[in-house]
């Protein structure tokens, strides 16, 4: 959709609700900070919109930060923050200290909240540093056989086996 008032593409789409008509607006992220920041003081409805479409502004990344954050990968499981971003998935335990400060926002708007306060199970591993080590393991494994490094292939997947033996009880 275009913008109301240039032919750039719409981002914003504005429904005022104030007085007794209803009032959509389709504008791009230029049109909009002048529809936010008239010459006269806007009245108070007005001002609650301009807060949160600001704030939205002030979140908005560059496509250069994008593009950098993307191309940033988990050293663990190799999982990129675009593989993510597309998957709603994290590879391994390690991606949430990883991509803490990029996921932080992203809990908090989602959940209210970056701690767990529901149930946990029971059963099942309390330690993730296991997990982790075999995750990371067997990306090592697999790169060494993609590069026909049979040798260091050998050694890892001995020390694969020596990990999985001492996690199960």
């Amino acid at each position: 959709m275009k913008c109301q008032k240039c032919d750039k593409l719409a981002t914003f789409h504005i429904t005022d609700l104030s007085g007794d008509q209803l009032l959509a607006l389709h504008l791009c992220a230029e049109c909009v900070k002048e529809y936010l920041q008239p010459d006269e003081t806007p009245p108070p409805a007005a001002k609650v919109v301009s807060n949160v479409i600001s704030k939205q502004l002030k979140l908005e990344q560059t496509t250069e930060e994008l593009a950098e954050l993307d191309h940033k990968e988990c050293p663990v499981c190799g999982i990129s923050f675009y593989e993510f971003r597309q998957g709603g998935r994290l590879g391994c335990p390690n991606d949430y200290v990883f991509f803490a400060n990029e996921l932080e926002p992203l809990l908090n708007n989602v959940h209210g909240s970056v701690e767990h306060v529901g149930k946990k199970p029971m059963r099942g591993p309390h330690d993730t540093q296991p997990q982790t080590e075999l995750i990371k393991l067997r990306r090592e494994m697999k790169d060494a056989v993609d590069r026909e490094d049979y040798e260091l292939a050998s050694e890892l997947r001995d020390r694969i086996k020596s990990v999985e033996g001492e996690s199960q009880p």
